[in-house]
């Protein structure tokens, strides 16, 4: 049994390697019910800002495993700032026994940082350090990403400068030009319902917003821009083995 969280296909694709059938963590927050019963459960997740996302954390903090093997798996792009331990932290905290933790580098879709089409260049080993969690996981090895001190300094320091913004500053970090035709895949591959169309446009609502970039990803009009400088506004990514179809399954709540 594997759960997911995914913007632009990176941790389905990962998910999908597991599981034939891996479950969608935004779809199965919906149930009442969160009570999973299996030889083995599994998390993959992507890393934001050196953690796994807030949807995630929630999913973590109000379901039951039933398990002799659990597991996390993290994907990243550049810095993983000691995600597995801050993910032990997080189980430790839910009371879930965790066996194993380990990070997966792969494209990372953070437009302010990055140019997608030069990530998309650079090979990261991903099939490579893929098969070798894969065959940790067919083994049920115990295992916790090695964190160093230069890690956690960076956490450290990424929470002090997170400490001088507004507490929602991540909330207000998306805007729709008037190049919006209302296609509606902004709300279709939205995992939090935080976009809809209105009127023929599509209309931000800040308050639970991941920032998983999902819609500024997938809007075929390039129309959902960000409040501050992209490296590259005219380059978007998705996980070359991932259809759009398969993102909006995961994420939209209507269907």
């Amino acid at each position: 049994m594997v759960f997911y969280f995914t913007g632009t296909g990176n941790s389905l694709y990962i998910a999908k390697q597991i599981s034939e059938n891996p479950i969608s963590i935004p779809k199965i927050m919906r149930q009442k019910s969160l009570d999973f019963v299996a030889d083995s459960i599994g998390i993959v997740a992507p890393v934001y800002g050196h953690e796994v996302p807030d949807m995630v954390k929630d999913f973590l903090r109000r379901a039951h495993f039933h398990t002799e093997y659990f597991y996390m798996i993290l994907t990243y792009g550049n810095r993983y700032g000691g995600a597995a331990e801050l993910a032990k932290e997080l189980c430790d905290e839910c009371g879930i026994t965790v066996n194993y933790i380990n990070v997966i580098m792969m494209v990372d879709n953070w437009l302010p940082s990055f140019d997608m089409n030069e990530q998309k260049k650079i090979d990261k080993k991903v099939e490579e350090n893929l098969k070798l969690i894969l065959d940790d996981l067919f083994s049920h090895k115990n295992k916790i990403s090695e964190v160093t001190n230069i890690d956690r300094e960076a956490h450290r320091q990424f929470l002090n400068r997170m400490s001088q913004m507004a507490p929602d500053v991540w909330q207000h970090f998306l805007w729709i030009t008037d190049a919006c035709i209302g296609c509606e895949i902004c709300e279709k591959v939205c995992p939090s319902s935080s976009i809809h169309v209105s009127d023929g446009k599509a209309v931000y609502v800040p308050g639970k917003c991941q920032t998983c970039l999902a819609c500024a990803h997938a809007c075929p009009q390039k129309a959902i821009q960000l409040t501050v400088p992209e490296v590259n506004a005219g380059a978007r990514y998705r996980n070359k083995h991932i259809s759009l179809k398969e993102i909006i399954d995961a994420n939209w709540q209507i269907s």
